[in-house]
C-alpha cells in the first residue's frame, strides 16, 4: 500500500499553477495575447540604442505634479493619480435646482471625468546609471531615458595573494 504525501502534492500543484501563471504572463505583452482589464494602463514603448534605453509612456490628461517615476535594481515603475475636480462654473441654477453632494446648486446631465489611478513596471534588460536618469513630460508623453551602464565600470578585480 502506497502512503500521499500531502504537502508534496501541493508543493507539486504550487509548481504547476507558477509555471502556468509565468507562461501567461509572458504572453501579455505580445499582440494578440490575452488583454485583462488594467493589465496595462500605461501604454509605452521602450527603445534601447547602444548608449541608452528610452521610455515613452502614454499619460493623458495628468500634470506632471501627479506622475511617480522610480528607478528599481531592474525595473523602472511609472504611477500618475488624477483627483477628482470638483471647482465647477455654471450659470445660477436657481432656488429650484437639487443640490449636489459637496452642497453647490449644480446639476450634472453626464459625468465621467472622475479620479483615475494608472500604473506600470517596465523590467529592463540592461543594467542603468542611476545618476544619469532624466524624465521630460510634455503633451501627455512622458520621456524617461536611462543612459546604460558602461562595461568598464560593470565589475570591480580582486587581487588574489
Amino acid at each position: 500500500m502506497t502512503r500521499r504525501d500531502p504537502f508534496g502534492e501541493i508543493e507539486e500543484l504550487l509548481e504547476r499553477m507558477g509555471r502556468e501563471f509565468e507562461e501567461l504572463g509572458g504572453t501579455l505583452d505580445t499582440p494578440g495575447g490575452p488583454q485583462f482589464p488594467g493589465a496595462h494602463d500605461v501604454d509605452v514603448d521602450v527603445i534601447e540604442d547602444d548608449e541608452s534605453i528610452t521610455v515613452l509612456a502614454d499619460l493623458p490628461g495628468f500634470d506632471d505634479d501627479d506622475i511617480d517615476v522610480e528607478l528599481r535594481d531592474d525595473s523602472l515603475s511609472i504611477a500618475a493619480t488624477r483627483e477628482e475636480e470638483r471647482d465647477v462654473e455654471v450659470a445660477d441654477a436657481g432656488e429650484d435646482a437639487p443640490d449636489d453632494p459637496d452642497g453647490s446648486n449644480v446639476r450634472y446631465h453626464r459625468r465621467e471625468r472622475r479620479s483615475r489611478s494608472v500604473s506600470r513596471r517596465i523590467p529592463l534588460a540592461e543594467p542603468v546609471e542611476r545618476d544619469g536618469a532624466t524624465a521630460a513630460y510634455e503633451n501627455g508623453v512622458l520621456t524617461v531615458t536611462l543612459p546604460k551602464r558602461s562595461e568598464t565600470g560593470a565589475g570591480h578585480s580582486i587581487d588574489v595573494s
